[in-house]
Order: structure tokens, then C-alpha cells, then sequence
């Protein structure tokens, strides 16, 4: 049996944590043939390397310093704590310097430069999950565990498409399994950096913002794993929020889409990306807590129990605005919806939720709030003969609204949902401003003021309750 576990930044993020992930793995290594480790740079540290990276492209040498100095506390004060009196400090020190100082030599690339690539960003950014690899490899090490970091270059490879790489799965299949089986057979311990993989070339790359979750089902996929467990602070997927409704509890088990759809529309425990590779071979997925690791957490699989129409989750998306293009003119021509949605992506915004009335007189959809000035814009580009001759009558935004979508696998068919929805929330007096429900079954988006996001989300959160 083939266990694939993904440690995030706070698991790694000091010696007591550490000593928490360390003892996980030994725990689990009793209970499953293989583990594979997958390990996230320190808490804070991805944001200390991006600062200094884009400081040290506007000319500031001193935030460069200052983070250098930063990680070797960070770091050393790791070793200090846990292997102090171990023969495994002082080569472990010296390896986490030379991190530091090939951050230190790309910086003042930069700096003389005056400019910051994709490629030189993902080649600094790649040091925290390089040290803290080696930082849980020797701490296992120390406590008998043999244990061994592995740079996922030398694994994952994946196109150049700097910052955001995607994985050419056969052949990290095929170098995976020859790096990484042999350690497996002799009884090692990977200890694989997450986020960072490497072109064919051998150039680093990343997989993007919490990429780490990404890695770990990439290599539960090219090694046939039979689990792929993500660790993190969380007791696995919520009922909503918990900042916004304290009494929001952990879901036990959701099937691969219903969690794709909970992770596109804001739930933060999943990277969104991490499903697909599972999904593809059929690896059960498991979201579990660092902290509180006996508790059971969340089961993904391709199927989920219990699918009789419940409602599951409810998760909001804020910040965004609702953009309206309106007129009298536009209803029974072709091409109306193609032209908008075209001006849009031609402005570089991402568009997340679309309501259209049949009759075509008017079209809205939502998008980044700070996004809105470059779509109107680009609409107004667009439609500037139709404005002139008013077939099209305005092009507006209503800023400050968010999306709340339900989520739950097999809505679609339960008479009332949509009935329960509305009448929770309109006994908030939550006003909708739009409604999108589409061909899945899993999911109802609506679009609501964002100063009712807490009373929407609270509301329905009733009926998961009362379920």
C-alpha cells in the first residue's frame, strides 16, 4: 500500500511543528508499505522571497538583505532547536547557506538588471521548499527515520510556462518511478519539495500559489498511489466559512466534482488544480489536520455516499462586480454573447459567473472588482456603434457583490431546493441579484450584496444544518 502525504506551510513552519510532521510520518509508516512526503516551504516564507524578488527588480538592495537575514534566523533557529547536538547541524547549516546565498546572487542579478522575469521568479522563489525539505529529511534522520530530500525538478516535468507549469504527466511518471521506487524498496523515505518541478531542460519552474497540493497528486499519480492525503490546519472541507459561521463542521466524504466546484468557488482548503490528476486514475483523495490528526477528516472519491440532493457546502467569493450590458437592440441578433465575452478576455479578466435572459436584452456576469475599469473599457471599445445608435443602451458595473454557491451532488433533481434556498434567505432579507445554474447538478451560484455574504452564508448554512 502507497501513501502519498502533502505537509503545508504551517506543518513545516517551526521545530515543534516539524517534530508534529515528523511524528505523522513515522505514525503512518506503521500502517501503509510506501510513504511519500510532499513538504511546503516554511509559513511566510514564499511571501518573504516574492517581496525581496520584486524589490530587488525596483532597485531596493536593502529588502534583500533584510529577507536573507530573515530566513537564516528562520532556518537556523529550526536546526538549533532540533539538532543542536546532532551531527546532522552543521552540514545541514551549511547547505541551507548556500540556499540563502544563491537567493542573495539572483537578487543582485535582478537588481543590476532592473528587471524580473517569470523565470528568474520561479528560480528564487523555489528556495523555500528546497530548505525545508532538507530541514524535516534530517530532523526524520535524527530520530532513526531514514529519510531523504528530493528536488521535484529532478520529477515533475512540465512546460515553460513560468509561475503557473503545467505537468507532462507521462514523463514525470517515468522519472519518478526511477528516482524515487529504488529509495522505496531500500526502506528511504522521500521527502519531496513541493510547488517546484522543472522543464525538460531542466530549468525550474512552478506550479503556482499553492502549487504544493498540486505536486502531491501529480506524484500520487505517476506512482499508482492508493492515497494521497493532504495535510493542513483544518479538520479536512467545511459546511462554510468558519470565520464568517462558527458553527461550520467538516464534511466526511465529497466526490471529485463537488470539491472541484467548492475549490473554483472560494473554499481555500483545496488548490483547485490538485483534482485532476486524481481524478484521472481514481485515487481517493483525504484533507486531514496537522493538529488534530486522529480526526477523520474529509474523504474525496469519485463517488460520494449519501448523494440523495443534500446540500453539502455553501462558499462565497467577494470582492468582485457585477457587469450589465443592456439594450433593446441586442435581443434576437446573433454574435451578441461572443462579442461580449470576447472584449472581456481580450482585456486579460476572468470571468466567473454569467446570467443571460432568453430574450437577449441584457446580459450580466461577474468579475474581479478590480478588474472592472479594463472590461468596461474594453466593452465600450467594443459595442461603440451599437452605444451610438443606442441598439445597446448602457454598459455598467454594480460593484461590491459577491457569489454564494450551494454545493451538492444530485440538487439538480430534488424538487425544492432552489424553493428552500430563496426562502432562507429572502427571511434574512438577503436580496439576489442574480441566479446561474447550470447543466451540473452540484452546484446554484447567486449573486448577492457583499455587505450580506455572512447573513447569505449563515442562512443556508441553516439548512445543512437542519438536513
Amino acid at each position: 500500500m502507497k501513501l502519498v502525504m502533502k505537509f503545508g506551510g504551517t506543518s513545516v513552519g517551526s521545530a515543534e511543528a516539524i517534530q508534529r510532521t515528523a511524528g505523522l510520518v513515522q505514525r503512518f509508516q506503521r500502517e501503509w508499505t510506501d510513504v511519500i512526503v510532499v513538504a511546503s516551504a516554511m509559513s511566510g516564507v514564499t511571501d518573504l522571497l516574492t517581496r525581496a524578488a520584486d524589490a530587488s527588480a525596483a532597485g531596493d538592495s536593502r529588502t534583500c538583505s533584510e529577507a536573507a537575514r530573515e530566513l537564516r534566523r528562520k532556518h537556523y533557529q529550526v536546526i538549533d532547536d532540533l539538532l543542536s547536538a546532532h551531527e546532522e547541524a552543521l552540514p545541514l547549516t551549511n547547505e541551507i547557506d548556500r540556499f540563502i546565498e544563491r537567493f542573495e546572487s539572483l537578487c543582485k542579478a535582478v537588481l543590476i538588471l532592473g528587471e524580473l522575469t517569470p523565470r528568474a521568479m520561479d528560480a528564487m522563489t523555489s528556495m523555500g521548499e528546497r530548505m525545508s525539505v532538507r530541514l524535516l529529511a534530517a530532523y526524520l534522520r535524527s530520530t532513526g527515520t531514514a529519510a531523504q530530500a528530493v528536488d521535484a525538478t529532478d520529477l515533475i516535468v512540465t512546460d515553460g510556462n513560468f509561475q503557473s507549469a503545467t505537468p507532462m504527466l507521462d514523463l514525470t511518471a517515468g522519472k519518478s518511478t526511477e528516482c524515487l521506487e529504488p529509495m522505496l524498496m531500500t526502506g528511504v523515505t522521500p521527502v519531496v519539495t513541493g510547488f517546484i518541478a522543472a522543464t525538460a531542460d531542466g530549468i525550474t519552474t512552478t506550479l503556482g500559489r499553492g502549487g504544493s497540493d498540486y505536486s502531491a497528486a501529480i506524484l500520487g499519480q505517476a506512482l499508482h498511489a492508493d492515497e494521497v492525503w493532504i495535510w493542513t490546519d483544518v479538520d479536512g472541507v467545511m459546511t462554510t466559512d468558519p470565520r464568517l459561521v462558527p458553527d461550520a463542521r467538516s464534511i466526511k466524504r465529497l466526490s471529485y466534482r463537488e470539491v472541484a466546484e467548492l475549490a473554483y468557488y472560494g473554499a481555500r482548503v483545496l488548490h483547485p488544480l490538485t483534482i485532476r490528476p486524481v481524478v484521472e486514475v481514481g485515487i481517493p483523495l483525504r484533507i486531514k489536520n496537522t493538529f488534530n490528526p486522529d480526526h477523520p477528516g474529509t474523504r474525496i472519491a469519485k463517488e460520494a455516499k449519501e448523494n440523495n440532493g443534500k446540500i453539502k457546502a455553501v462558499t462565497a467569493i467577494r470582492d468582485l462586480s457585477l457587469v450589465n450590458v443592456e439594450g433593446k437592440g441586442m435581443m434576437g441578433v446573433p454574435g451578441i454573447a461572443a462579442r461580449t465575452f470576447g472584449a472581456v478576455a481580450r482585456s486579460q479578466v476572468s470571468v466567473l459567473l454569467i446570467s443571460q435572459a432568453s430574450s437577449e436584452q441584457s446580459i450580466c456576469f461577474t468579475i474581479p472588482e478590480n478588474c472592472t475599469d479594463e472590461a468596461i473599457g474594453s466593452l465600450e471599445n467594443e459595442f461603440s456603434a451599437e452605444l451610438a445608435r443606442r441598439d445597446v443602451d448602457r454598459i455598467w458595473a454594480q460593484p461590491a457583490v459577491a457569489i454564494v454557491t450551494v454545493v451538492g451532488a444530485g440538487m439538480r433533481g430534488t424538487p425544492g431546493i432552489a424553493g428552500r434556498l430563496f426562502g432562507a434567505l429572502g427571511e434574512k432579507g438577503v436580496n439576489i441579484i442574480a441566479i446561474a445554474q447550470g447543466s451540473s447538478e452540484c452546484i446554484i451560484s447567486m449573486v448577492v450584496d457583499d455587505r450580506d455574504t455572512g447573513s447569505a452564508l449563515a442562512a443556508i448554512h441553516g439548512l445543512i444544518t437542519r438536513s
